[in-house]
This record gives C-alpha cells, sequence and structure tokens, in this order.
C-alpha cells in the first residue's frame, strides 16, 4: 500500500509516539486526521510544538476513543487507522484499573467496530511488549504466552485479542505491531529513560525502583518506520509483529551508559515506591524480531549508543518541560 494521499486517522496523535508518527505520514504524503483528547484548553498534546506549517498539513480532530460516536465520526472519509491511543503508565493502573479497560479495551472496541462501519483499507493496532510478561525463552516471538503481570498489560492483551476476533470473525484487515521498549524525543516523564536523564541532570541521586530487570530498547524513529512498513505491506494483515532490537540491557546499566553520555557521576538509590509489586515486575525482555525483517522488511538502524545520544540532547534543550522533583505515575 502507497500512503501517498491515503486518508489517515492516528489515535493517539498528541503523545509520544503518535506526534512522532504523524509528522512522518505527512512527510509521506499522508493526508492525515490527528485524533487528539477533548479538553477545553484546546491541547493538541506534542502537535502544539510543530512548525506552523507542519501543523497546516494536518486536519485535528478532538474527541474521546470511549465515546463510540465520536469514534465513528473520525473515522468517516478514512483509508487507513494507526490506532496507538491507550493509558499505558503501568504504576497508575494499580490505582486505576477500571480507567484502562474503559480507555484500552472499551475504547479499542470502538476503533474496531468503527473500522467495520466504514470500510477500513487497513487498521494498524497497537500491543506492547508488556503483554508477553517475564520472558520464559529468549528472544520473545510472536508465539511467546501472553502473561498479564499488571492492569495495563491485562488491558492491552484485551486489546489485542478483541482485535484479531475483528480480522477473524469479520474479515477487518487489521495488523497488530507489537513495540518492545520504545524511547526517544518527547517521551512522557514516568518512562524509564526519561526518569534517569531528567534526574541526573538536576540532582547528585537518580531514584528508580528495580535495577536488575532488563528491557529491549527501539530508537522512536525506529518504532516509527515500523509502523509504516506494516501499513504498506499486504503481508501483515492478520499477523502480530514485534518491533524491538534483539538486544536487552538492565535498568543499572542503562542508568550508567545514559550517566556516562551526559558526563555525570550521580548516585544510584532504589526507592520503594517505584518497585512494582513482586508478581508483577517484568524481569526480562528480549525481543525475537526475525518476522518483522522476513515479513516486512524491517530492522533496526539505530544502536542503543545513537538514539541514546539524540535523546539525551533533545532533552537537554527541554528539560524546563519536566518535573524531575516529582515521582511521576
Amino acid at each position: 500500500m502507497d500512503l501517498v494521499n491515503k486518508r489517515i486517522l492516528v489515535t493517539g496523535a498528541g503523545g509520544f509516539i503518535g506526534s512522532h508518527l504523524v509528522e512522518r505520514l505527512v512527510e509521506l504524503g499522508g493526508r492525515v486526521r490527528a485524533f487528539v483528547r477533548y479538553n477545553s484548553m484546546n491541547n493538541w498534546g506534542w502537535i502544539d510544538t510543530f512548525p506552523k506549517e507542519r501543523k497546516d498539513k494536518i486536519e485535528i480532530f478532538c474527541g474521546d476513543i470511549r465515546e463510540a460516536r465520536s469514534v465513528d465520526k473520525a473515522m468517516k472519509g478514512i483509508d487507513v487507522v494507526f490506532h496507538l491511543a491507550a493509558l499505558v503508565a503501568i504504576p497508575y493502573s494499580y490505582i486505576s484499573p477500571s480507567s484502562f479497560v474503559r480507555t484500552n479495551v472499551e475504547g479499542t472496541l470502538n476503533i474496531l467496530q468503527a473500522a467495520l462501519d466504514n470500510d477500513l483499507e487497513r487498521l494498524i493496532h497497537t500491543s506492547t511488549s508488556e503483554v508477553y510478561g517475564t520472558a520464559k525463552y529468549v528472544p520473545i516471538d510472536e508465539r511467546h504466552p501472553l502473561q498479564p503481570q499488571s492492569p495495563y498489560s491485562a488491558s492491552k492483551i484485551s486489546g489485542d485479542m478483541l482485535a484479531e476476533s475483528f480480522y477473524r470473525s469479520f474479515g477487518l484487515p487489521i495488523a497488530i505491531i507489537r513495540p518492545f521498549n520504545t524511547y526517544g524525543p518527547r517521551q512522557s516523564a514516568r518512562a524509564i529513560i526519561p526518569t534517569i536523564i531528567t534526574q541526573a541532570l538536576n540532582r547528585d541521586v537518580v531514584e528508580l525502583g528495580s535495577l536488575h530487570p532488563t528491557r529491549d530498547l527501539t530508537y522512536v524513529e525506529d518504532t516509527v518506520d515500523g509502523f509504516i512498513k506494516i501499513a504498506e505491506s499486504p503481508n501483515s494483515i492478520g499477523e502480530v509483529i514485534n518491533i524491538g532490537s534483539k538486544s536487552e540491557i538492565s535498568i543499572k546499566d542503562l542508568a550508567k551508559r545514559i550517566c556516562e553520555i551526559l558526563g555525570r557521576k550521580p548516585s544510584l538509590s532504589i526507592k520503594d515506591e517505584r518497585i512494582r509489586p513482586k508478581n508483577s515486575e517484568v524481569e526480562r525482555l528480549l525481543a525475537e524480531n526475525k518476522k518483522a525483517k522476513e515479513l516486512i522488511g524491517w530492522e533496526p538502524k539505530y544502536t542503543l549508543d545513537e538514539g541514546l545520544e539524540k535523546t539525551v540532547i533533545w532533552f537537554k534543550e527541554n528539560l524546563s518541560l519536566y518535573k524531575p522533583e516529582i515521582y511521576n505515575l
């Protein structure tokens, strides 16, 4: 599928990955409708930071994916949907699990139903590596068991299963992208890399949770490239596709690596409030990306050091947007 002149809806368009995806789609010549959550301040998230000439090429739709009529209206006249809108903060899912069900499950159902009613060419549904839980074997391929180790993970598994059911039951042309830990400019403060960078730039102690778990990290431009290739390839329909680097690093070693890039030497401190419940912590994530390479021709272009260096530069320039003194759920 050629995305040039395609009418494209991106949900979660004002967020971290969504905003980067919107930029890429505009560059490719797509006619983008950006679905952002309605708010009385008319805030469009990271899209507000785009230069005027870029914003002028985007149609903004303010609504709420939890409202079926809002979703159906947003999807009128659309060819392709990238569904990224979700609640993603794992610690907050312990406090307010019902909000994750309403957004990540019921919201996804609204997207699927509207897609069915509006005769889409393609729907790309966003999953997460968190659905795998702690690795039972590595590297983790798409056949790995799904393990809901947090309410967030459970809500995303539910959304994935709904998406698969609409493909199998109604022939809806769906592909499921399963990114591992994406990082880069604009990432929210609740994520591990912004947490480390912002604290290391502001204080002598970096407060973290568990230091031993490992993560498979993918730079945001590579993740966006995965979205694009999945949308373009006819081979992706009905498939779940991992987007990951096939390499892992512990949180402790990641913190050391970032501090070396920053030229800082803060001490690391473990804080109980930042530690997940014992049976909820995902101890190890390491992606198998063979399917992505063979099916859609995707592989990461950025090494971890290259991605971290670009990320650090951006955070240094935009540090005032963050509050490192606050623990963000």
